[in-house]
């Protein structure tokens, strides 16, 4: 199978990489429907959540089967290999991978064999203490520790061996014993022969929501999910709540107190602009962002342009603020991705024109206000200025709706080490200088967090500020406080980098 790119939407330089959400999970409990081809279409709405692999188990009160491959959703399942996913409940996920290499062996769902039967179980997260968790497991089940053995390195393999070990409990009791010792950001859907289950960390990092088919229920880590397989919304999955599915309807357990620190970054880039999140639609949030930016970081400009996708709602919002026409210059090639034709130097020094093309007619002779979600690394940045000054642009100024990324995710994004983050290092203006632009703004934290509609205690902010919600392990927290006091040695290793 060809893998797809590292992100859908987010528009990078050929090979460079962007942030990336580790996964998502659906899951679908409905007598008398087509199990499959729900989880089939709600994992298509989700693909922007990882595009590594993608895998449907179902179950029929008797048996579970899994189909799995690496791939794109649409590239990993046939109308042949869904016909043979046979039940009235099913799990999906489709997968980028944070922890455990981009390999089949470890895509999800996972499967584990219990005293009572199968288990199949996706995850969307990244668990920060799986060395205790692998500790516990040697300690009571040695025996489930052959279920590794397969080469599959991830979290969510040693979280099913916990929950398939104990041999005198249901898996909804196991599930309740164990998940209060799992720390960091999860949303387990998971399922046996006959039940559906859900479950949400206490922080509620990353979004989990509840939907009602005429003939059952549905689980999704987003909204826009619900709505593509014709489910309607019913709430959200709360945070440290367990949720059961079966023949005798829906009941509710709960394992631990919330202590919500939900993803900010969800609302700025990573959720679909259809999605709402407790509450709030994505899209509505984006826009705001780009008005605050406006009147935090205002410019005399010809045009108000996005980077497509990502940048558009922002846009949208900025040009509404400050009346600077809103128009389109560059177009976008929907159907670039990761491909294993190298390209040729010279297709190589083009770098961006393989996913974006300036409208020189447009843009030449015009002072443009170029309005983006992030800047990670700042490669692509840096190219697209260049790019639009060479078509003609009289100025380019750049706007960010998000302030900037100084520290990595251990949460379930895959930003890059905080040595390769452009902002860990240098000022604002040193960012400006580094890309080419002509001015640079960042959205303030507090305008970024105005626009989600949230309360500032309940977001996790750790990518732009440092202060992580849940505990790190031991080897991350040293890396953090070695950081803290390096930022000097940072800054100085960044100017050589940027100058080359």
């Amino acid at each position: 199978m060809i893998r797809g790119d590292g992100q859908l939407n987010h528009d990078l330089l050929p090979g460079e990489k962007g942030p990336q959400d580790k996964c998502g999970v659906f899951g679908v409990w409905a007598e008398g429907e087509e199990v499959a081809k729900l989880a089939y279409f709600g994992l298509y709405a989700l693909q922007h959540r990882g595009q590594e692999s993608a895998g449907i188990a179902t179950a029929n009160g008797e048996k579970i089967v899994v189909f799995k491959d690496m791939g794109l959703v649409s590239q990993v399942f046939s109308e042949a290999s869904l016909e043979s996913l046979t039940g009235h409940i099913a799990v999906g996920h489709t997968r980028y991978s944070t922890t455990g290499a981009s390999h089949w062996k470890n895509a999800q769902p996972t499967l584990g064999r219990t005293a009572y039967g199968t288990v199949a179980l996706g995850h969307n997260g990244n668990l920060t203490n799986t060395s205790e968790l692998l500790a516990l497991l040697q300690e009571r089940y040695p025996e489930h520790q052959s279920e590794l053995r397969g080469g599959n390195t991830t979290d969510t393999a040693v979280l099913t061996a916990l929950l398939t070990g104990n041999p005198d409990s249901s898996l909804e009791a196991t599930a309740l014993e164990l998940f209060p010792k799992v720390k960091g950001a999860f949303c387990f859907v998971f399922m046996d022969e006959n039940t559906l289950y859900a479950a949400r960390d206490p922080q509620g990092v990353r979004p989990l929501v509840l939907g009602r088919l005429e003939r059952g229920w549905v689980v999704a880590s987003e909204s826009a999910a619900l709505d593509i397989v014709g489910a309607s919304y019913v709430r959200e999955v709360e945070p440290g709540e367990l949720i059961a599915i079966d023949e005798n309807g829906l009941r509710s357990s709960r394992f631990a107190q919330e202590k919500r620190a939900g993803c900010v970054f969800e609302y700025v880039y990573l959720a679909r602009p259809d999605t709402a999140i407790n509450g709030r639609v994505v899209y509505e949030s984006r826009v705001e962002m780009g008005r605050t930016l406006a009147k935090e970081y205002p410019v005399e400009a010809d045009i108000v342009m996005p980077t497509p996708e990502s940048g558009t709602p922002a846009a949208i919002g900025y040009s509404e603020q400050s009346g600077i026409p809103f128009g389109h210059g560059l177009v976008k090639n929907a159907y670039v991705g990761r491909t294993f034709i190298q390209p040729s130097q010279t297709i190589r020094q083009l770098g961006i024109r393989l996913k974006l093309n300036p409208l020189r007619e447009v843009i030449a002779g015009k002072r443009l206000v170029v309005v983006d979600d992030s800047i990670v690394r700042g490669n692509t940045q840096r190219a697209l200025v260049k790019m639009l000054k060479e078509a003609g642009a009289a100025e380019v100024h750049v706007r960010i709706s998000s302030p900037p990324i100084t520290w990595p995710c251990f949460y379930g994004i895959d930003f890059a080490s905080r040595a390769e983050l452009i902002a860990s290092g240098l000022a604002a203006d040193e960012v400006r200088q580094s890309i080419g632009a002509d001015s640079l703004g960042y959205l303030s934290k507090e305008g970024m967090i105005a626009a989600t509609n949230q309360e500032p205690a309940s977001l996790c902010t750790a990518c732009f500020t440092g202060e992580y919600p849940i505990e790190l392990p031991a080897a991350e927290q040293l890396g953090k406080n070695l950081l803290e006091r390096g930022v000097a040695t940072i800054k100085e290793e960044k100017h050589v980098h940027v100058d080359d």
